[in-house]
């Protein structure tokens, strides 16, 4: 089967959204095939490692907050620029943990299991992926102006896919959280500028 196979009309699209039982197992779907891929690099002990501890690292933004103070420590310019940064990542988590969660409370993923390293459990509801949110929105501020956004970029490219490598969040919650994140930032900039 190929790609134009999956192809769907306006009307035959507007029909699936008025199916909340067919997106909802859409979307499980989803989540499951994209959790069987990550199966195999569960039982690397490398991949373990670098997830785990970009997943234990960005909890409340550590690494972001660590990042922007490197970068606040390089110039005058760069300081500006990293406290705006930490001002845009405060108010998010608040935007993204009391507000945006509330509304979906979604479960997060069941995981029974022993995990290979420790790992923090958060109370919050799984949609969006706050870890993923905070990764898109930090990116965007600390890159600004930054000879060292590709760094960022790598790391926000690891933290995201982290959640679901460890079973905190299903697929679907960390693209709604890059999506959240990437739109956050974009109001932000908008309207908090200089």
């Amino acid at each position: 089967m190929g790609p134009e196979n999956f192809r769907l009309s306006p009307k035959e699209l507007r029909e699936f959204f008025r199916d909340p039982e067919l997106v909802r197992k859409t979307i499980a779907q989803f989540d499951q095939t994209v959790d069987d891929l990550f199966e195999p690099l569960r039982k690397n002990a490398w991949f373990n490692r670098l997830f785990y501890s970009a997943s234990a690292a960005a909890d409340h933004s550590i690494i972001w907050f660590l990042l922007a103070a490197l970068k606040a420590l390089r110039s005058k310019d760069q300081a500006k620029l990293a406290r705006r940064a930490v001002i845009a990542l405060a108010v998010e988590s608040v935007v993204v943990n009391l507000g945006v969660k509330s509304i979906f409370k979604r479960e997060r993923p069941l995981y029974e299991g022993e995990r290979p390293l420790p790992l923090r459990q958060p109370l919050t509801s799984a949609f969006p992926s706050g870890h993923s949110s905070a990764a898109v929105c930090a990116y965007i501020f600390l890159s600004e102006n930054d000879t060292l956004a590709p760094l960022y970029l790598l790391i926000a490219m690891i933290v995201a896919p982290s959640r679901i490598h460890v079973r905190i969040h299903h697929a679907s919650d960390v693209i709604g959280g890059l999506v959240v994140g990437w739109l956050f930032a974009k109001l932000f900039r908008a309207f908090f500028r200089d």
